[in-house]
């Protein structure tokens, strides 16, 4: 029996619509694969250092590569918070002990490039970043990681050191031959003892052929081109110390600082005594609650103008902006009014929109050469 057989029937063309929609289907999956082949390499990780976290970020190299970077990373700010930062660091303590002697001593020399850089931002800041003031922060109970609610000191006592005037020009470098004539020195890098290490980092990751990369320490940032070919995007934090103001988006060679009342304070009968304090009158500020900087630059540049800013205090930042080279930067009153540079208002992405808002020129356009 001849089974029935089915006519045979000719190919069915493809519609129009069915070769658009494989099209499609071709170009979303090569486009995949491109990304998928071109996608840049991110590694993240964290460390404790200088009393929080330290958030890391290296983009571009592969992972083996970027563990390596990031140990040698965190080997430096540790070296460095020892030496810096802890307290009653052994480093520290024995140069001011050589200082106060006024004879010569050999300075170590991982510490030089902190020094001279650190005179000359003395003299760019009209005297306001002053690291010398190491007996004052001393004197108000300051020099502690967590200081203690004591008294602060009378009028007498800082009378007595302000009449010898301990300041940056009291030192003296020859080669790596460090000296004072002034006993009433004290050396004190807390203020950028995490921007100085967070630029050896940077330099050291520079030197293994990284060209992005991020480094975060309690809200103070260092980095160096992009996260992935997007811009790196950075919170400015409230004076308050939690929370965030504003937001900025930005890549290159950036660091971020905030100075603020809230950094190593003591509460004593309701005031507040914070360790920024005013070299002319031997107090801590008291008319800005926060001064942010970002800086085009080094990350010690940054650091101590936002110090000397909130020093300067809510009438004179724009002058000692000028002679820092800064273009952008926020300040915070007590009572919560914002001041910034035009730069920096055409930058942030402000969230909180219903505070005051004040716009201040610096009033030079460019760096006051260094003396």
């Amino acid at each position: 029996m001849r089974a029935n057989r089915c006519p045979r029937q000719a190919p069915r063309r493809p519609t129009l619509r069915t070769l658009r929609r494989t099209a499609v289907l071709l170009l979303i999956t090569a486009l995949t694969v491109a990304c998928n082949t071109t996608e840049v390499p991110v590694y993240t990780t964290q460390f404790p250092a200088f009393g929080t976290a330290v958030d890391l970020s290296i983009v571009g190299i592969q992972r083996e590569r970027a563990e390596t970077a990031a140990t040698d990373v965190e080997r430096d700010l540790l070296f460095f918070d020892r030496a810096l930062y802890s307290d009653n660091s052994d480093r520290l303590l024995r140069i001011n002990e050589r200082l106060a002697s006024g004879e010569p001593f050999a300075a170590p020399p991982s510490l030089l490039p902190l020094l001279t850089h650190s005179q000359a931002l003395f003299h760019l800041s009209d005297g306001l970043f002053n690291p010398a003031l190491g007996r004052f922060t001393r004197l108000w109970g300051l020099d502690q990681a967590r200081p203690q609610s004591n008294p602060p000191p009378s009028q007498a006592a800082i009378d007595a050191l302000l009449a010898v005037q301990p300041s940056m020009d009291d030192l003296y470098l020859d080669g790596i031959q460090l000296q004072s004539d002034n006993p009433a020195v004290q050396l004190d890098f807390d203020p950028v003892a995490t921007a100085y290490a967070m630029e050896v980092a940077m330099d050291a990751l520079r030197a293994q052929a990284v060209r992005s990369a991020l480094i975060n320490i309690g809200g103070d940032v260092r980095a160096i081109g992009s996260r992935s070919g997007r811009a790196w995007r950075l919170p400015v934090p409230r004076a308050s110390g939690t929370g965030v103001i504003g937001i900025i988006d930005v890549s290159g060679d950036i660091s971020l600082f905030t100075a603020s009342t809230q950094r190593r304070n003591f509460v004593y009968q309701g005031e507040v005594y914070h360790s920024v304090i005013d070299p002319r009158s031997g107090r801590p500020t008291d008319d800005l609650a926060s001064a942010t900087v970002l800086y085009e630059g080094d990350a010690l540049t940054a650091a101590a103008a936002a110090n000397a800013l909130m020093i300067a205090g809510a009438q004179d930042w724009p002058r000692i902006a000028g002679r820092m080279g800064i273009r952008y930067a926020l300040l915070i009153d007590t009572l919560g009014r914002i001041q910034m540079t035009p730069a920096m208002a055409g930058l942030i992405e402000l969230l909180d929109t219903k505070a005051e808002q004040i716009i201040r020129v610096p009033e030079e356009d460019e760096p006051i050469a260094t003396p």
